[in-house]
Parts: structure tokens; sequence; C-alpha cells
């Protein structure tokens, strides 16, 4: 068996494991205005920006609003579901393979677990998104190799064991799955992380004003359709909130999302609360 196969059992098993749930597909276009001005503004002052980071930002915000989403479905005999009450991001990394992988050499992508994402400032988020594209491997990348270097049948069963072991699940998947294409032509793309939501995002089309496809793959076991429109509805609010006149797009204490009065309106139509005590 080459080493490339070997490094892809990993990626077999959490397919042959991820078969019992029950993805289904939504999509929303985000006009990235505000986003993309924010990136240009933070460029010209030397931070340039990842709209990744901006996805990991909105996506920890929301969850931790929805914690029926933030949750995993367990058991197939007693079925039920477990919330998480911290919200951790499984960020799919490419590394290698030249220009889009960003390092040269043989392309690779990697899974990397940021946590507490709904706690962290937009900067700190970047810092750790370009930390894992230059390849700084984690705990999550030992795990792969050991089961690598595994016989076929016991690694298997070694990660079926790992994902029965529900305190665990968030160490080693995340509560939120976030995976972008942004660098190629792709506009939109479905796909599961192994977790109640996974969001997938496309290139920015900039014409005639800058959109990104928004895809939110949830799992049926664990919440429904309306729970997860919402979800989506509340990623593309915040997103569209951000305003490049605040440090970090949204780290203004008045600015947090929610569903009371406007203070102030955002450019979507709808509102953002002033934030609650206590909440990053």
């Amino acid at each position: 068996m080459s080493r490339r196969d070997r490094a892809r059992r990993h990626t077999r098993y959490f397919l042959d494991w991820a078969r019992s749930a029950a993805p289904v597909h939504l999509g929303a276009e985000v006009d990235m205005r505000g986003v993309e001005a924010h990136r240009a503004a933070a460029r010209a002052a030397g931070s340039p920006t990842s709209v990744v980071s901006y996805l990991l930002y909105a996506a920890g915000r929301v969850l931790a609003r929805h914690p029926e989403a933030n949750a995993v479905a367990v058991g197939r005999v007693f079925p039920r579901t477990v919330r998480f009450d911290r919200v951790h991001a499984k960020l799919a990394v490419d590394t290698g393979g030249g220009p889009a992988g960003g390092t040269g050499g043989e392309r690779r992508v990697h899974t990397a677990v940021l946590h507490d994402v709904d706690r962290l400032p937009l900067a700190e988020l970047q810092r750790l998104v370009e930390h894992h594209r230059d390849d700084h491997t984690d705990g999550s990348a030992d795990a792969a190799r050991l089961l690598a270097r595994l016989p076929a049948p016991v690694g298997r069963l070694a990660f079926r064991a790992a994902m029965a072991r529900t305190s665990r699940r968030p160490e080693l998947l995340g509560t939120v799955a976030v995976s972008s294409l942004g660098h190629r032509r792709v506009d939109t793309f479905d796909a599961f992380g192994g977790t109640a939501v996974t969001l997938t995002a496309g290139r920015i089309k900039q014409h005639p004003t800058p959109v990104l496809r928004l895809g939110l793959t949830f799992d049926h076991r664990v919440i429904d359709g309306a729970a997860a429109a919402d979800v989506l509805d509340e990623l593309v609010h915040l997103l569209e909130a951000c305003d490049a006149a605040l440090p970090g797009g949204w780290d203004d204490p008045r600015l947090r999302l929610g569903d009371g009065p406007a203070d102030p309106p955002d450019r979507s139509g709808g509102a953002l609360a002033p934030v609650r005590q206590g909440l990053p």
C-alpha cells in the first residue's frame, strides 16, 4: 500500500462512520460588501484577513446563540442528542501542492480544531488560520498518523471507539465544521463534516456586487430544517453587518446579533441588539 493511500485511511474511516448521519443541504447568498471593505482596510493596515476567519467568527457567535445546533446525535438503539456548552470549529486546511496550498510539494488536506471560536476576536482567529495553513500540526494530525500506521481493521475500530466517547467529540471533530474552496472557481459545494452544522463557501463573485454563496449542511438527526434555516439566516445577517469602520468588523460592544430593537440597523434590513453582559 502506498504512503498516499495510508495517509487517507482516516478519511475513509470517517466516511464509513458518517454514513449513519442524515445530511440535508441549504444555501443562501451573502452580500459581502461589508466584509470586503473591512478586508481592504485590514490589508491597508498591514493585517490581511482571510474570508475563512470571518466565517469562523460568525459561526462561533451564531452557534453559541443556538445550542440546539451545537450538538450531536448519539446512540442507535436509544438515540438521543447531546448539547455542548463550548463552540469548537473544525477547519479543513489545504497545505502543499503549489499555489493553491501555498507551500509547494505534495498537496495535503488536514483538519484542525479551533477551540472556543465564539469567544475569540477576529484577529486571533486569523492568527490561528495562518498557523494551521503554515502546516503547524496539532493533536488531530498526530491521531491521523497513528491511524495510518495501524492495520486497517484495527484503525477502523479505533476510530469508532474514539467517536463513541461523546465527551471527546468536540476535541476531535469540533462542534461546527467550516470548509472553503474559495481559491478556485467554485461557486458552491456541499459537504458533511461530522457535526450538526457544516458551513461551506466557494469564491466571492465580484459582479455586479461581491456575493458569496454560503452553504449549510445540517444533520437532520439533530435539528430540523426550520432551526437550520434560522441558523443560516443569522449567519448571513451577521456577515452582512460587518462594518469597515469598526475594529475587527464587529468588535464594537454595541454590535451583537440579536432580535431586539435596532441599535444600529444593519445593511440587510434586520436588527442588531445590544450585547448582554458577560458575553464576549
